[in-house]
């Protein structure tokens, strides 16, 4: 709806707004500080932006360079003022930034909140809560803004209350920049004391490389009071914190200093700091979250590292400095030897980023390979909490970055045989380690689901002689084996794939008895052949099953089962292959199969479509299936008639 006046619009939030302002005035209301530290990160923010801006038009400036965050309050008023000399916002901005989340994420986020406060407080935090903040100390909040370089006359009022619309008329603003009103709701009258928001700003926002100030006040004998002294004084260290020396910086503003680069909640799980000097100067400055954000598996979300030259801020997000497999890093890198003027596209090209990148990766890795390989139960318990929120994202590296695959298989983790558990925790380290003396292979299963690969029928013969399997049940996992075929000089194969080829793992004994097998029921794997000669590309006896009549196998260099069901799930195309059907000669159903005559086609597709079942396939026709079943029961109930 629109008031009378002309110029000025009151319009509705986005729904997703005010469910946000909701859940953040009655589930942050503990945590209120956090207000005044998202407020002066986007101040901050803001003055990086014109600073790059201004790179390519100096006009922008305004004959003011020199970038300031002011923060105010007014005891009588009972607000707090928070004012930058940055970008600042022109109308239609100011509704895009202030009355609507344009977020990847979004929907996922509020489907995931359950109401509990704790945790939805903890969901928040990690989507991140910025101006709405706001909100948790005021009861109305006012924002005053102008664009640079736009005219006095293209100034913006912003006004809401917090519940479902806001105001916004044009307004005269002689100076660009953001200044954000709070009216402090009551019982939040404490805030307004000079002592109170100094010991906040040093707490949370000490690390902002733009000067923090304040008013200065000295105490007045005569009134027995603190007074203004109408001086400025700047409240935070003002310089930034990745150049200083790692000696001079605490744990404490590492973690605070995190909450603003990677605009979190919570604090990170780990992080590197370090110079780099030869043939490109940097510093880097790198965190892993300890919580994937809502958009990781958005491959063109741009996310994490921002990028300065020699301390001026250049971009968020400078997606060229870590590969897509890392995109959950989050932190700065600043280089001496970039160009200020440095764009997109040049970085494309540079091989001074290809350097940084390199170390940056290099960085991570060993990061995440001192975590894994700690013998600290506090370390360990990281690493296990770093791959339950990010394995999936950290597997895509194995295909995507063929000089780092060695250390990044080091790095993986899977469920296997061993435990028998759905939890990840065996290294292929671990599997070695484990490997009987005879053993010369990794083997591993793949299937849609956990319990489809820890129940799958190829798995019976290697139980039985106590080998270990990997099971993998995340789609990823057939990219990941793939392109990782070997891992310290031990070939990794599927155990659903090809001929089975135990190698030392079988005695003499064994294999003639196979031979045997082989002879003695070529005559039914013909007659099983020639009944299934449209489904199957051969039919053979195995000594891989133990319980079950029969199993599925992908020929050796065939798409396996499980990768051609994925495909076809993507609306991708698989390649057209039939699978090898092994039967079981030990088995009662292989054996009656043996010398079925009137039905005998009927149980030979039965057998097929139970050995697709089995490991996890799906029928193309149910319902013949199920007929052919009934009518094989009522047969056998009638004595074979």
């Amino acid at each position: 709806m629109t008031n009378d006046t002309a110029t000025k619009e009151t319009l509705g939030f986005q729904t997703e707004v005010k469910q946000l302002l909701h859940l953040m005035i009655h589930s942050l209301y503990s945590n209120r500080e956090i207000f005044l530290r998202e407020l002066i990160s986007n101040a901050s923010d803001a003055c990086d932006k014109l600073r790059f801006e201004a790179l390519h038009n100096a006009a922008l400036f305004e004959n003011d360079s020199d970038f300031a965050i002011k923060v105010s309050h007014d005891d009588t008023a009972k607000t707090i003022t928070i004012s930058d000399n940055g970008i600042g916002m022109n109308r239609d901005e100011v509704i895009a930034n202030l009355g609507t989340i344009a977020k990847s994420g979004t929907r996922e986020f509020f489907s995931s909140l359950t109401g509990d406060q704790q945790k939805d407080a903890h969901l928040i935090g990690q989507f991140g809560v910025g101006f709405y903040s706001s909100f948790i100390v005021a009861d109305r909040v006012t924002v005053l803004t102008r664009r640079a370089g736009e005219a006095a006359g293209q100034g913006v009022r912003w006004e809401s209350e917090g519940a479902g619309e806001f105001s916004i008329e044009m307004v005269d603003k002689p100076t660009r920049g953001t200044e954000i009103t709070l009216h402090l709701r009551e019982g939040q009258e404490d805030l307004l004391s000079a002592w109170k928001l100094k010991s906040i700003i040093r707490k949370y926002s000490d690390h902002i490389v733009q000067p923090i100030r304040m008013k200065e006040e000295k105490w007045d004998e005569e009134k027995k009071a603190e007074v203004e002294t109408g001086e400025w004084e700047t409240v935070n260290q003002a310089s930034a914190l990745w150049a200083r020396p790692k000696n001079e910086i605490t744990e404490e503003q590492y973690k605070e200093f995190y909450k603003h680069v990677g605009h979190d909640y919570d604090e990170p799980l780990a992080w590197t700091h370090s110079r780099v000097e030869g043939k490109s100067e940097y510093t880097q400055l790198l965190y892993i979250p300890a919580h994937a954000p809502f958009d990781l598996w958005d491959r063109h979300a741009r996310h994490g590292i921002k990028l300065y030259v020699r301390r001026v801020f250049i971009m968020d997000d400078a997606e060229q400095l870590m590969p897509l497999y890392l995109r959950f890093v989050r932190g700065v890198v600043d280089s001496a030897d970039l160009p200020l003027n440095v764009s997109r596209e040049i970085l494309q090209e540079s091989k001074d980023i290809e350097a940084i990148r390199k170390g940056c990766t290099a960085k991570v890795l060993g990061m995440l390979a001192d975590l894994a390989k700690s013998d600290e139960a506090a370390d360990k318990e990281k690493y296990a909490k770093f791959w339950g929120e990010f394995g999936k994202v950290l597997k895509e590296g194995v295909g995507e970055d063929f000089s780092n695959k060695d250390k990044i298989a080091g790095l993986l983790r899977f469920a296997s045989t061993h435990a028998d558990t759905t939890d990840e925790t065996v290294s292929l380290a671990d599997y070695l380690g484990r490997m009987k003396p005879e053993q010369e292979k990794i083997y591993y299963v793949t299937a849609e689901t956990f319990n489809a690969a820890k129940n799958s029928p190829h798995l019976e013969i290697f139980r039985k002689k106590g080998v270990e399997v990997l099971l993998l049940s995340d789609r990823v996992d057939e990219w990941v084996v793939s392109h990782l075929t070997e891992f310290e000089g031990k070939p990794l194969v599927s155990v659903a794939k090809g001929g089975l080829d135990l190698g030392k793992l079988e005695d003499e004994a064994e294999k003639k008895e196979q031979e045997k097998d082989a002879g003695e029921f070529k005559a039914l794997t013909d007659k099983i052949a020639s009944s299934l000669s449209e489904r199957v590309k051969e039919v053979r006896v195995t000594h891989r099953l133990i319980d079950s009549p029969a199993c599925l196998v992908a020929d050796e260099h065939d798409v396996s089962g499980n990768l051609a069901r994925i495909l076809k799930a993507a609306g991708q195309q698989a390649p057209d292959m039939k699978p090898i059907l092994e039967i079981n000669p030990k088995h009662p159903v292989v054996l009656r199969l043996k010398y079925e005559e009137a039905k005998f086609d009927d149980w030979a597709a039965v057998l097929f479509d139970q050995a697709l079942l089995a490991e996890g396939g799906q029928l193309d026709d149910p319902a013949t299936f199920v007929k052919r079943i009934n009518d094989l029961m009522l047969s056998m109930s009638l004595g074979g008639k």
